[in-house]
């Protein structure tokens, strides 16, 4: 089974490679680019074939490794 877990800074945290990117894209060009925020994204191979079991793994692999909960939030979807 594949899940893909994305982790993103929350909203209230500031970007700074987002802005870098942001003001970059404005520097090609590309004025109606709003707002650039950057995030990690990974894809996990699971070998489970409970859906709430492999999502409980991943949700701890997320919690204690991949997202630091303080500042960042996660989203996991199945692949």
């Amino acid at each position: 089974m594949k899940i893909s877990a994305i982790v993103t800074l929350k909203k209230d945290v500031l970007d700074p490679q987002g802005k870098v990117v942001s003001q970059t894209i404005k520097n090609m060009g590309y004025n109606s680019i709003l707002n650039v925020r950057q995030g990690k994204y990974f894809e996990i191979e699971i070998e489970e074939t409970n859906k709430e079991k492999a999502k409980k793994t991943i949700e701890d692999v997320c919690k204690k490794l991949l997202a630091n909960i303080v500042i960042e939030d996660y989203n996991i979807s199945f692949k």
